[in-house]
Order: structure tokens, then C-alpha cells, then sequence
């Protein structure tokens, strides 16, 4: 068994397992076989970076066997510079999850990690698969651990927002599906991506493939207008579900931009770029503004995410390096500013049950180790330099100034109400007098939450100091992607 099967495989076996424990007084049992399990798939992803060669834009690590012979469907894995960071990204927030649940989830402790460790594998499964029926197959699977989080674990809407979230993903989905299913005919019977990319498609072909695929990965990014299920999602998600859902599903539909709506109709990517670039500023913009009128915390950090992602999708739509690889960029530090944002509002919850921030005020004289935290996270979100947050979105800027300048010009609007509706919220909640009794009998973060903390911190820290090794690792790859979708496929 080749590497990235064990990525894929481990998690979901100690996710079952845990399923099969299935008693709450076994709950402290289930915790440490949860981390255990997380360690150990991250500790096993590892290699795919080490032993990654920078020379090359060929699949590696790659594992092809038969799967459904008859239809000629094949359990191909592979990972090239575009997709091997999302394999380490989603092992690493997996242990700051179980880390995150530790105290909080105290029933149906062994259910809530088991899916959780379920989850993270379906994930890894979506960026190494290479096989398209693979794919489509992990991509749908994952709906069903994050639908159950939400749904039993979440708020009193939980059960709404989990239907919404599940309903919009499926009906943006079964459109791909049709997608791949003309692929695999039009191809000659084979589900192998990398085929469909060299396939020669008139220009009308493309176009509905691009918007078959488009209706299943703006769901899941999710663009302006098919938004509106995160918010919801977000707030009655408990805050591990938060997490994951911010730091890596989202990124799912991103990553199928890449490998699927781009490279198999270039055409139609060029020729309709313009509207994904406009729905994307529109993100950048608009949604910047309604973040700055959310009384509720979470909703807050919701919509800074919505609009984060539009940078990530205008970044890939202006088809140059600095835009794609700022894109790729801003998708992982997104996963670790994000993630430590939810985290913290998770973190005063747990301690007050509200979420809004009129709940709060003067949280950095009870809670000042936790408040220097929050103060370096917001920081990253509103994009500052030395921060994870600023490297991404200042490579897609310069690359949409090089583009188009006025382009350029309206996506740099971002960092001004990123930093507007961050810092007026850390303001609100953290400075100032003690506002109320609940703030002031808060403690501060003990040593679980303090490490959960450190392990974000550091990661933000390292990629806004030192981004080398990111951009390294996708140069290769992302050098190639532009090559291929520059030249035409029209039969």
C-alpha cells in the first residue's frame, strides 16, 4: 500500500474504529485513540513533501490498480505540486480538531471524532484522486460525516442549516456527474483526468462542461450567489465542524477549478473568465461589506471567508503564475487563518454560550495569553505583512495589476474591509473596560487550548515569514497548468 493510500485509509480506519467503541463512558478512551489516529496520518503525509521532486509537473506517489474493471474505472492516486500541500493541510487541522473536542464534547465523544477522522481521509481521497468516478466518489462522500456533525452536534438550527448545506452541494454535484459521464463516452470509455485534459472538445462542449463543473465548485467555494448555506452552516456548526468546513472543504471546489474545469475546456475557461472574475470581485467587495453589519461572531468570520475565496477564484482566472500560485497560496493560509479564527470564537464560547459581540468587551484583561492569540489571528485575516494572510492575497493582487490594472484596483479594496470588520470586532470583543460579570469571572486558555493555539500560530507565522517552500512546490506545476490552458482544444 503506497503512501497515499495510507493517508486516506489510516484516518478512516481509526474512524471506525472509534464508531465501533460506541459507549460514552469509553469517552477518554476515544479521545486519545482520536489523536493517536490524527498524529499518525499527518506524521504519514509528511514524506509526500519531503520526497517531493521540485523538477517535475508528472504525478508522484502515484498508485493505479483496477477497480470497477467493467467500465474500466480504476483506483488511480496521484499528487503533483498543486495538490500535495492540501494532503499535509488536511492531516494538520485534523489534530487541532480532536484537540478541540477534548473537553468540549463530552457526549457521543467516540461518534463526533470517529467523524471527524472519517472525514479527513474522504478529503485527502478528493486531492489525490486522479481517476474521475474516484473522485466524484470521495467528493460526495464527504457531505455525509460533515452533514452528521452538523445535524447532531450543531446549534438549535442545526438541523436546517445541515439540510441546506447537504441540498446545495448535491444539487450543484449531480451536474458534474453528468459532466463526467460525457467525458467517459466522449473519451472512449475511460474515467482518467489526465485524458480528459488532452481530450479535443468543440467550443459548445466546453462551455457546458465548464458550467457543469461550475455549478458543482462554486457551491462548495462558495461563490456570490450560491453563498448563502456557510453562513448558516458556520453558525450552528459546532466548532470543530467550523473548522474543517472553513480551513479545508471549502477548498474542494477551488481545487476542482484547477483540475478539472480549466485544464479540460480551456476554451471556455478564456472565453468566460471574465464572469468568474466578476462574481469574484463581487465577493471580494460585496461580501466584505455585509461582514462589517454581522452582530454574531461567527457570521462575522463566515463572510470573510466567502470573501477570501474570492480572491483564490480571481486569482485563478487571470491564467498567470503570480495569479494561480497567489491562489494556491492564499487556499492554504486561508486553512490556517480561518481555522485559528473559529477556533478562538469556539474558545469564548465554550466559556459563555454567546456568540455575539455585544456579549463581550475588555476579554484581554481576564483572558490576555488567549486575547495576544486572537490579536495575531485577526491580524493575519486582515492580511498583514509577516502574516499567512498577506502573502496570498498580495500575489493574486500584483498578478491582477498585471492583468488588468483596475482589476487589480478593486481587489485590493479586500484589504481595507478585511481590515475593517476584523478590527473592529477584535476591538468590541477583547479591548476596553470589562463590559459585563460573564467576561469577568473568564479564565485564560489552559495548556490544551494554549498548544491548539501555539500549532496555529506557528504555521501562520512560518508561511508569512518564509512562503519559499509553498511556492517551490507548486511553481512546477502551476507553469504547467498555464502552458496547457493557454493552447486551444478546439476540434
Amino acid at each position: 500500500m503506497g503512501l497515499l493510500s495510507v493517508a486516506i485509509w489510516l484516518p478512516i480506519a481509526f474512524g471506525v474504529l472509534l464508531l465501533a467503541l460506541g459507549r460514552d463512558e469509553n469517552a477518554g478512551t476515544a479521545r486519545w485513540i482520536a489523536l493517536a489516529g490524527a498524529v499518525l496520518s499527518f506524521v504519514v503525509t509528511i514524506p509526500l513533501v519531503t520526497g517531493f521532486d521540485l523538477g517535475t509537473a508528472a504525478l508522484q506517489f502515484e498508485e493505479n490498480l483496477a477497480w470497477i474493471e467493467r467500465f474500466n474505472v480504476r483506483y488511480h492516486l496521484g499528487v503533483d505540486g498543486i495538490s500535495v500541500w492540501f494532503v499535509l493541510l488536511t492531516a494538520f487541522i485534523t489534530i487541532i480538531v480532536v484537540m478541540a473536542a477534548w473537553e468540549v464534547i463530552t457526549e457521543r465523544a467516540h461518534q463526533y471524532l470517529g467523524a471527524f477522522l472519517i472525514l479527513s481521509g474522504l478529503m485527502v481521497g478528493v486531492f489525490s484522486a486522479v481517476d474521475g468516478l474516484l473522485f466524484y466518489v470521495f467528493f460526495e462522500a464527504t457531505l455525509i460525516p460533515m452533514y452528521i456533525i452538523i445535524g447532531v452536534w450543531g446549534g438549535p438550527r442545526r438541523v436546517y442549516a445541515a439540510f441546506k448545506f447537504f441540498l446545495y452541494t448535491l444539487l450543484g454535484s449531480l451536474l458534474m456527474l453528468i459532466a463526467l459521464i460525457y467525458l467517459y463516452a466522449k473519451s472512449g470509455g475511460s474515467f482518467e483526468i489526465l485524458e480528459w485534459h488532452k481530450l479535443p472538445l468543440p467550443l459548445n462542449a466546453q462551455a457546458l462542461l465548464f458550467f457543469a463543473f461550475f455549478a458543482a465548485f462554486s457551491v462548495k467555494v462558495p461563490m456570490w450567489p450560491v453563498h448563502t448555506w456557510l453562513p448558516d452552516a458556520h453558525v450552528e456548526a459546532p466548532t470543530g465542524g467550523s473548522v474543517v468546513l472553513a480551513a479545508i472543504m471549502l477548498k474542494l471546489g477551488a481545487y476542482g477549478f484547477l483540475r478539472f474545469s480549466m485544464p479540460i475546456a480551456p476554451d471556455a475557461s478564456r472565453e468566460y473568465a471574465w464572469f468568474i472574475i466578476a462574481l469574484s470581485l463581487i465577493a471580494v467587495i460585496y461580501i466584505g461589506l455585509v461582514a462589517m453589519v454581522q452582530t454574531d461572531m461567527k457570521k462575522l468570520v463566515a463572510y470573510s471567508s466567502i470573501a477570501h475565496m474570492g480572491f483564490v477564484t480571481l486569482g485563478f482566472f487571470i491564467f498567470n503564475e503570480l495569479g494561480i500560485s497567489g491562489g494556491l497560496v492564499q487556499m492554504i493560509s486561508h486553512g490556517f487563518v480561518s481555522g485559528a479564527m473559529f477556533l478562538s470564537i469556539g474558545v469564548l464560547y465554550d466559556r459563555v454560550h454567546s456568540r455575539d459581540i455585544a456579549a463581550y468587551g475588555g476579554v484581554v484583561n481576564t483572558m490576555p495569553k488567549f486575547a495576544a492569540f486572537a490579536l495575531l489571528f485577526s491580524m493575519a485575516n486582515c492580511g498583514l505583512p509577516g502574516t499567512a494572510g498577506f502573502v496570498g492575497e498580495w500575489m493574486v493582487i500584483l498578478g491582477a495589476v498585471q492583468y488588468n490594472f483596475w482589476i487589480g484596483a478593486l481587489a485590493a479594496t479586500a484589504l481595507i474591509f478585511g481590515a475593517a470588520y476584523t478590527l473592529w470586532m477584535y476591538k468590541r470583543v477583547y479591548f476596553g473596560d470589562i463590559a459585563n460579570d460573564h467576561v469577568r469571572e473568564l479564565t485564560d486558555i489552559n495548556a490544551r487550548e494554549f498548544s491548539m493555539m501555539a500549532l496555529l500560530a506557528a504555521a501562520v507565522l512560518a508561511m508569512g515569514l518564509y512562503p519559499k517552500p509553498f511556492t517551490d512546490v507548486m511553481h512546477t506545476s502551476v507553469d504547467a497548468l498555464i502552458k496547457h490552458v493557454a493552447q486551444s482544444k478546439l476540434q
